[in-house]
């Protein structure tokens, strides 16, 4: 489990083929390595991939995961290239202050943003989800982007909309998501729950 609270930004550093719908993602990141262990979970741009690999190299950190076919066709993680920078989590431990919401890193989809409005300070995104998903989004409710915490603000149909705070922009990568752009979208957990109880009776 996790919450949300992105604790670094890291870069895919290389990609490779291992068999057909199957890819290993070697990532940089500024975890120290010790701390890192095979067959441990960290939210790649809100998707939890698992470590298969571990290693450090011009002074730094970085992990491999392995990514299958499912992942890289609901998620952004097929369109990963060199370069591409990802927010990064931890998973959350018992104990742990929880600042965000609970978010389990099954990323159910992507959402289009269809509008970005730069305020002072903030950023307003609009997107629009799959109507199998916008279902289940609902004003104060609670979404994860690319495994960013947000509140939802408003919605319409199957568009949303949120704020993104100054702190968010400068630690996370939604200070650079541009109109057209996919993210990755995780429904919140209790919403899902909720409806699955009500459609059970």
């Amino acid at each position: 489990m996790f919450t949300g609270l992105v604790t670094d930004i890291g870069e895919v550093v290389a990609v490779r083929e291992l068999a057909e719908g199957l890819r290993r993602l070697k990532i940089a990141c500024s975890y120290p390595g010790a701390s890192i262990h095979e067959g441990a979970s960290i939210a790649c741009a809100g998707v939890c991939l698992t470590v298969v690999g571990i290693g450090e190299e011009r002074g730094g950190s970085w992990f491999a995961a392995d990514a299958a076919a499912e992942t890289l066709k609901l998620t952004t993680v097929g369109h990963w290239r060199e370069g591409t920078r990802i927010n990064l989590e931890r998973p959350l431990r018992l104990g742990d202050e929880l600042g965000g919401h609970l978010v389990a890193g099954h990323v159910d989809g992507v959402a289009l943003v269809t509008a970005r409005e730069q305020m002072t300070e903030m950023a307003r995104l609009e997107l629009r989800a799959k109507p199998e998903f916008a279902r289940f989004i609902a004003p104060k409710g609670s979404v994860a982007l690319d495994g960013v915490s947000l509140t939802v603000n408003e919605v319409a149909g199957d568009t949303f909309s949120v704020l993104i705070i100054p702190h968010t922009l400068k630690v996370t990568t939604l200070g650079t998501v541009a109109v057209g752009q996919e993210i990755n979208l995780e429904i919140d957990l209790m919403a899902r729950y909720a409806a699955r109880l009500i459609e059970a009776r």
